[in-house]
């Protein structure tokens, strides 16, 4: 896990860390950052004469709570009570941001563990809800049957599913717990004006 703020470096330099670790993702896990993190950093980037970094793929786990259950609440918090997978630390609230404007050392440590432990509970946060995520970018071997969501070839067959014009096999990660299909066709059809042929 990494930590950068103006209080070590510049907040030059500070950009250009996350412009790099960004440009080397391939995936961002975040938390409300499709509104708040992503679109704060490009207005700092471009504010600092900065071009895009390379593109990535976005996972929101603020927009999968929202669309695949109704926690009492949708904080970070309250899910990871929720899910007994441990809690935010507590603080004196804005006061510690005042306090770190102000170059205060003791300030600084608090935010820097709060920003850790915010950390922590995405990573498990997205870890206990990955079979739930939809729209995952794909991550399996295109050379072997794996779980697009995390990878493993530890699945299941668990039988088949059939659109318009094809039937794929369904499978179940024994790993994960996610469910996905098979990327080749067991069986294609031919229609014409809607009528199977």
């Amino acid at each position: 896990m990494q930590f950068d703020s103006v209080h070590q470096h510049s907040k030059r330099a500070m950009l250009k860390a996350i412009h790099a670790l960004l440009g080397e993702a391939d995936i961002v896990v975040h938390y409300n950052g499709n509104k708040f993190d992503i679109p704060t950093l490009n207005k700092e980037f471009v504010k600092a004469g900065m071009l895009p970094p390379a593109p990535f793929k976005q996972i929101d786990m603020l927009q999968v709570c929202r669309r695949a259950f109704r926690f009492e609440s949708n904080k970070l918090d309250s899910i990871t009570q929720s899910l007994s997978i441990g809690r935010k630390i507590k603080h004196h609230g804005f006061e510690l941001w005042i306090e770190c404007m102000e170059g205060k050392a003791k300030a600084w440590h608090i935010m820097e563990r709060y920003n850790r432990m915010d950390v922590t509970l995405l990573e498990k946060v997205y870890h206990r809800l990955l079979p739930w995520i939809t729209k995952h970018p794909v991550l399996r071997s295109c050379l072997a049957l794996s779980c697009p969501k995390c990878g493993s070839r530890q699945t299941q067959s668990r039988g088949t599913t059939r659109t318009r014009t094809a039937l794929f096999s369904v499978h179940q990660c024994q790993s994960c717990g996610g469910w996905f299909r098979s990327n080749k066709a067991q069986q294609t059809f031919r229609y014409e004006q809607g009528i199977n042929i």
